[in-house]
């Protein structure tokens, strides 16, 4: 059977973000718990506040967060000024502040997600489809940190 373009956008979504299904990956690695979700668990504040490469796992999550905040936003016909810099900006946090930034990444993620089959895809194809690239972008720096940072320990 063949996919709509928003069951499409909707599958490369899920990869990144909850990993591959069961029936292989399109780019990522196929094992469990290899996109975003599954490669920020277990890690903790201590650790998503270790400058590496000169930014941090948590930056880089709520770098993500805030993207996805974007672009719904602007799907919404919102207008604003966007502040790139304020999520590059998050380095020492608590374990308090680290289950906010993850809960705030999983309803952004969920929210798009759900809001796909309602988006006119004709108007905004290239920000949904650039929420694919920049999260799978994000999730190899991730993938990256997290690497630098086993091999410290």
């Amino acid at each position: 059977m063949e996919k709509t373009l928003a069951e499409s956008l909707k599958t490369l979504l899920k990869e990144t973000f909850e990993g591959p299904g069961n029936g292989g990956s399109y780019y990522t690695d196929s094992r469990p718990n290899t996109g975003i979700f599954g490669t920020l668990e277990g890690l903790n504040a201590e650790d998503a506040s270790l400058s590496i490469h000169g930014s941090t796992i948590a930056a880089h999550s709520d770098h993500i967060r805030y993207y996805l905040w974007v672009i719904r936003t602007m799907i919404g016909g919102v207008d604003f000024e966007k502040d790139w810099e304020a999520s590059w900006t998050i380095s020492q946090i608590d374990e308090a502040k680290w289950a906010e930034i993850k809960e705030g990444l999983q309803r952004e993620y969920f929210t798009l997600l759900a809001e796909i089959k309602t988006i006119n895809l004709e108007e905004w194809l290239t920000n949904v489809n650039a929420t694919v690239a920049h999260s799978a972008y994000h999730l190899g720096a991730l993938r990256q940190m997290i690497k630098t940072l086993e091999s410290e320990k």
